[in-house]
């Protein structure tokens, strides 16, 4: 073998150890990425309120008197359980106290005049009776017989008058009892007293019509509760009374509880003209589960339109536009799989056809560099899509 040769034998490996070293040195890294395993599970199809939703009482009720006066006795104070018709708030109302008594002692003196009248026109039917016996055996004249008559009838209708005296005399004793309770404020049901606006011995003043005052008490019913949210109209159309729905507080973070629909406004609420809603109630399945709820608490309302259990799922966060995934190849590189779904929300979307049980797809989609062909290195340990 010529020196040539044998040089050339001997400087061919270091070349290739160059070029290699060279290449592998040049080589793109391979783009880290988060994989998520695909498994069956359940895919529900849901919708949200827009804006935060509500706990309110199923009845509330924001009380004033009809008449405006100084605040005499407050006989309840801010948190007092109450019964229905127990007695809140009383107005100065001494004047009509006064009236009102004077009424009765005229019902009295009503009701001594018809003893008196009616007594006199029993005594004058008697009498009238009488004449007729005498007139009938010739004793008295025609003219005396009638005369009594007249004098009977006269008392019989003095009678009468007496007694529409005692009626009138009553309604006014009545008409005095409803100017009296126009003074006062009672329970109509047995509630809480959320809120008392006046103090004893200012001036409680009732709201006139088209003029939102403070009321006076603010009674709640905090024994039923339930939920109401705004939804936005275009999803109002596929809501309906007793459809389930998830309830989550933001005082109970981390929870949900079930729940269903109870009524869906029958009306589109503009309070912004470019976000117009309808306000929808949900009542929970059962009222102890989020234990003591305060009135006013924030809620929201998840309505669960559909549900499949069961499915083979892929992470919605895995999808590129036109139904389309990057799932890990066994060879180190990313590959592109057109997917069919079906059922779909915010977390997961039913796989219809493209995926099975243990692939592997890409969640982290908006990581540069993340597209098919390229190497990649998992990023963590990949998680399930469970």
């Amino acid at each position: 073998m010529s020196p040539l040769i044998r040089r050339l034998l001997i400087a061919l490996p270091v070349l290739v150890l160059i070029v290699g070293g060279a290449w592998w040195m040049s080589r793109p890294n391979p783009v880290p990425v988060v994989l998520k395993e695909i498994q069956r599970g359940l895919v529900e199809s849901t919708i949200a309120n827009t804006r935060a939703g509500t706990v309110e009482a199923c009845q509330r009720t924001r009380l004033s008197t009809i008449t405006g006066g100084r605040i005499e006795v407050l006989a309840v104070k801010e948190g007092d359980r109450v019964e229905k018709g127990q007695l809140l708030m009383k107005l100065w109302n001494d004047d009509q106290q006064a009236q009102k008594a004077w009424y009765v002692a005229q019902v009295a003196t009503a009701r001594q005049r018809v003893n008196e009248a009616c007594s006199v026109a029993v005594n004058a039917e008697r009498e009238a009776e009488r004449q007729a016996s005498l007139r009938a055996r010739g004793f008295v004249s025609q003219a005396k017989e009638d005369s009594a008559r007249s004098e009977a009838e006269a008392r019989r209708a003095g009678c009468a008058a007496a007694r529409a005296d005692v009626l009138q005399a009553e309604a006014r004793v009545r008409l005095a009892r409803v100017e009296q309770g126009r003074t006062m404020l009672y329970a109509p049901f047995a509630g809480t007293v959320a809120k008392i606006v006046g103090e004893v011995g200012e001036y409680s003043t009732p709201s006139p019509p088209g003029v939102p005052t403070p009321p006076a008490i603010d009674l709640i019913d905090d024994s039923c509760l339930y939920v109401r949210a705004p939804m936005d109209e275009v999803d109002a159309p596929r809501i309906a009374a007793g459809q389930p729905v998830r309830i989550s507080l933001d005082a109970l973070p981390k929870q949900s509880f079930a729940g269903r629909v109870k009524r869906v406004a029958p009306y589109v609420s503009a309070v912004e003209k470019q976000a117009r809603t309808v306000d929808i109630e949900a009542d929970f399945d059962d009222p102890a589960a989020p234990g003591k709820l305060l009135v006013g608490y924030s809620a929201d309302i998840e309505v669960i339109l559909d549900r499949r259990e069961n499915v083979v799922r892929v992470p919605t966060s895995a999808l590129l536009e036109g139904g389309r995934v990057l799932v890990a190849g066994a060879d180190g590189r990313l590959e592109e799989r057109q997917v069919k779904t079906g059922l779909a929300n915010w977390e997961f979307a039913e796989v219809l056809e493209g995926l099975a049980p243990g692939d592997r797809v890409v969640t982290s989609l908006e990581r540069a560099g993340v597209k098919a062909g390229v190497d990649y290195s998992v990023d963590g340990q990949a998680a399930t899509g469970g």
